[in-house]
């Protein structure tokens, strides 16, 4: 059965993920030498075509940084990065987007972000989360959102998201960073404020 979520179960996701963003945009912030801005996290429990649709413009292509979750919370990271704002990443680090070596930079991008996002989760929660090398891909965002969140919902109708946008100061760059725990994953998450029974 897919749980459902209050709302201030959902609160309580939120501000583990803004928590987490903060953590991870600093991470990016050093690596690329800019300042990064963090908009305020959005935590929703949707449909999975509602989830695909609320993620962006279904038919832009984009950039998808994949990172299957690992130890205690079964899940994939997420990051979704406009084609600009590829090319404006790869430029930053002084490598061409659409060769070998940015599809490279992109996915380190990703592992960087995405290990500092899980070992900020893991100190508030407890919980091992570890980020699977990351894997690259070029598609349309609703192909891209659709194809990982099948993954994640499973038998379930319902796709739990936490989604964090990261502003490069000054650059044409956004990245979409989206934490999505498999069907009853976030229970892991909840536990540990006392908020997990209702969600079962």
């Amino acid at each position: 059965m897919t749980p459902r979520y209050t709302d201030m179960q959902l609160d309580a996701l939120r501000e583990l993920a803004n928590i987490a963003s903060g953590t991870a945009a600093t991470s990016l912030s050093q690596m690329l030498g800019r300042e990064v801005d963090l908009k305020v996290p959005k935590a929703f429990a949707l449909p999975l075509a509602d989830a695909v649709e609320a993620a962006g413009d279904p038919e832009e292509i984009v950039s998808g940084v994949a990172l299957q979750l690992e130890g205690d919370l079964a899940g994939i990271v997420l990051l979704l990065i406009s084609a600009s704002g590829a090319a404006t990443l790869c430029s930053l680090l002084g490598v061409e987007v659409d060769t070998e070596v940015g599809e490279s930079a992109l996915g380190e991008i990703g592992n960087i972000l995405g290990a500092s996002y899980l070992a900020a989760l893991s100190s508030m929660t407890g919980l091992t989360m570890l980020p699977s090398t990351p894997m690259v891909v070029s598609d349309m965002l609703g192909s891209i959102v659709a194809t990982v969140l099948a993954e994640t919902v499973g038998h379930g109708d319902t796709a739990l998201v936490l989604d964090s946008q990261l502003d490069i100061t000054g650059e044409p760059c956004e990245i979409s960073f989206l934490l999505l725990p498999n069907a009853g994953g976030a229970n892991g998450l909840l536990a540990p404020l006392g908020l997990a029974e209702a969600a079962a």
